[in-house]
């Protein structure tokens, strides 16, 4: 039989059981023997509930339960404070990230998931329920990624312009969230410049209005695999964006850009303005004179102020980081066929993001004249 363990009502009973009987002229140890327990346990009693009444035996569970009570909301909030600052800074603002919180928290504390799940606000039917992504998500990444291999250089928002071109109606977000996901590239954001106001901030030198009011044309250098390095004249149109010819020789002069004009002003007509720098080969006689002579004016740029050819100096910088920076040219020719076929592709397919994502010169729109001959 296992030993009987006295409520604390009933030790004070027999303790005054005692008291009655030794005033009664019963010696102690028999007045002891006689409630049935061990002289030690007596001393023991007497030292915990000696003097005490059933109020004040009341009085005491009472405050003894409190200080339990505050004991344990201690402890929980403690073990709050250690889950929140286990769990990751910041807000957990998305059911996905409460959920990875949830479980290293789990993992690191051995808390259950109830208590988790309270702490960091989140429900335990959401936290059990495996998220499933759309059904068609697996052929959206699939085609995502293949697009990112085919243009590297290109960020989420390019690729979900691409991606809605080919027929998939999906957003910015949807494409970042996989884009993340995947651990794909994310471009870091620029600071805005302003590219075409004058250094004292006072006015606008000159925007262009509509298509062939405002050319612009610039160098690029580069080198072919053996060392030797060549030139490329791009002239674009700023207010459309697209480029109109990528000349590539060894060297270019003078006489080459008054060719390259000459064959555009054929196609295109003769633009109001011609913006450039004041390099040797835009500034020389007789490209002023020729240009003056067919009815254009000359927008000369302030000297050290390549900003206030923004439009043209950004296309360079998107066709060096696109293209130039990751390809090898072995020949002359190789480069200008590859140079071309970028062209082709800057202006028909290559999503332009001042223009909502959509390409400075559609195929549907191009004129018939520069389409290619078709057998």
């Amino acid at each position: 039989m296992g030993i009987k363990r006295h409520k604390p009502e009933e030790i004070v009973q027999k303790l005054r059981q005692v008291e009655v009987l030794v005033g009664q002229g019963t010696a102690r140890i028999d007045a002891i023997r006689e409630i049935g327990i061990t002289e030690q346990t007596y001393y023991r009693w007497r030292k915990k509930y000696g003097g005490m009444g059933i109020d004040q035996l009341k009085e005491l569970k009472r405050l003894q339960k409190e200080n339990e009570r505050l004991r344990k909301a201690v402890s929980d909030l403690t073990l709050d404070k250690q889950i929140l600052s286990e769990a990751a800074k910041g807000k957990l603002l998305s059911p996905s990230r409460r959920r990875a919180c949830i479980e290293h928290v789990r993992r690191m504390m051995a808390v259950s998931e109830r208590r988790a799940c309270r702490v960091l606000g989140q429900y335990r039917s959401t936290q059990r329920r495996i998220p499933q992504g759309p059904r068609d998500e697996a052929r959206l990444v699939a085609d995502m990624i293949a697009l990112t291999r085919e243009y590297g250089r290109y960020g989420y928002r390019r690729i979900a312009a691409l991606l809605r071109e080919a027929g998939w109606q999906v957003n910015d977000k949807r494409v970042e969230r996989l884009w993340r996901k995947e651990g794909l590239k994310v471009p870091s954001k620029q600071k805005p410049r302003g590219r075409l106001w004058l250094n004292d901030g006072s006015c606008i030198r000159l925007r262009a209005q509509y298509r062939n009011h405002v050319w612009s044309y610039d160098f690029v250098h580069h080198r072919t695999d053996d060392g030797r390095a060549f030139r490329t004249l791009n002239l674009i149109d700023e207010y459309s964006r697209e480029c109109l010819a990528i000349r590539v020789k060894r060297k270019l002069n003078s006489a080459d850009v008054i060719d390259v004009l000459t064959d555009l002003f054929i196609l295109r007509g003769v633009p109001a303005y011609i913006r450039s720098d004041n390099g040797p080969e835009f500034i020389a006689e007789a490209v002023r004179r020729w240009i003056a002579a067919v009815g254009a004016k000359t927008a000369y740029i302030e000297p050290g102020s390549p900003w206030e050819n923004g439009y043209c100096e950004s296309f360079n910088a998107r066709f060096r980081d696109e293209l130039l920076n990751g390809e090898v040219f072995y020949t002359l020719h190789e480069a200008k066929v590859i140079i071309e076929q970028w062209r082709k592709h800057y202006n028909t397919k290559r999503p332009h993001s001042s223009l909502g994502y959509r390409p400075p010169a559609p195929e549907s729109i191009i004129p018939l004249e520069l389409k290619p001959a078709m057998n």
